[in-house]
């Protein structure tokens, strides 16, 4: 018998602990990464006992994105499996039960929640508040234009504010805003992806609107973080500019040319132009807010 061309054979099933590690989506826990922002910008890099702080953050922003994932593969698992990507998750494939999934879920939750009480009450309610944005999200914001984006955002803000508070400095004002506007600059790219690939996407986008709100969402990011290098503690933090330029470029080069948009953490782990360009602006930030 022959299989239609477009018909794509899933991979061999997985064992038990390969399906849960995948429902977990470690890919995407580098998003969780601007929990350092805090001690990098406020140049405390040589803190260890900060950075031990920083660190314990980190990891319980990963259980409780990974929390937030396994309720979204449930909730989601009718429609994941005629999804051309999202049928090889573990819950939409069968090799993980929805009461497995939703049982580990809760688990994380509550130990990321107990993992930063000693950091004080401040990190705990951001966390909450990160982990309640996470269920208004799934249950209904991912299905409203505009407001899905926005909450988006928002959950990247709770990240950046977290890591700050965990180590007890200040962050700046701009760089909350620079980051809002990138997590929009991505999640609009996403959308556009879906759109050129047939995926449904909530109703009112289209592509002419979507690529306008790139165009206004990735504008308004170089102007917002050139303002944050204007008033940083020292100007030389303008030599980082062109990284961020050419890394907005780079990406809407490939979301435009090669239809990538629609996965961004693929983008952004395998694109060797754009992890070069992460990890000069990220050098060269580091060594001018650690030697002015």
């Amino acid at each position: 018998m022959t299989v239609p061309a477009q018909v794509v054979a899933l991979p061999a099933r997985r064992s038990r602990a390969q399906a849960l590690l995948a429902a977990l989506r470690p890919a995407q826990w580098s998003k969780n990464l601007l929990v350092f922002a805090g001690i990098v910008f406020a140049a405390q890099l040589g803190d260890a006992r900060r950075w031990l702080w920083a660190l314990t953050a980190f990891v319980a922003y990963c259980a409780a994105s990974s929390a937030a994932y396994l309720v979204n593969d449930v909730r989601d698992a009718d429609n994941d499996r005629r999804h051309p990507i999202k049928r090889g998750r573990s819950v939409a494939r069968g090799e993980v039960s929805a009461y497995t999934a939703l049982l580990l879920a809760a688990g994380l939750a509550v130990a990321a929640l107990l993992l930063v009480v000693p950091l004080g009450w401040a990190t705990v309610g951001l966390l909450a508040a990160f982990l309640a944005l996470q269920a208004a999200y799934t249950l209904s914001l991912k299905r409203l234009a505009l407001l899905d984006v926005f909450a988006i955002g928002a959950l990247f803000v709770i990240r950046a504010a977290a890591g700050a508070e965990a180590v007890e400095v200040r962050i700046s004002p701009w760089l909350l805003v620079c980051t809002a506007l990138l997590a929009l600059f991505l999640a609009l790219a996403k959308r556009r992806g879906e759109l050129a690939a047939g995926v449904q996407v909530p109703d009112g986008y289209s592509l002419a609107l979507v690529d306008q709100l790139v165009a206004v969402v990735a504008a308004s990011t170089v102007i917002a973080y050139s303002l944050y290098t204007f008033t940083a503690h020292s100007t030389a933090m303008m030599a980082t500019i062109p990284f961020v330029l050419y890394g907005i470029f780079r990406y809407l080069l490939l979301v435009h040319r090669d239809d990538l948009g629609e996965e961004p953490e693929q983008v952004l782990l395998t694109d060797r132009p754009i992890l070069v360009t992460v990890a000069l602006w990220a050098a060269t930030s580091a060594a001018i807010l650690e030697l002015t």
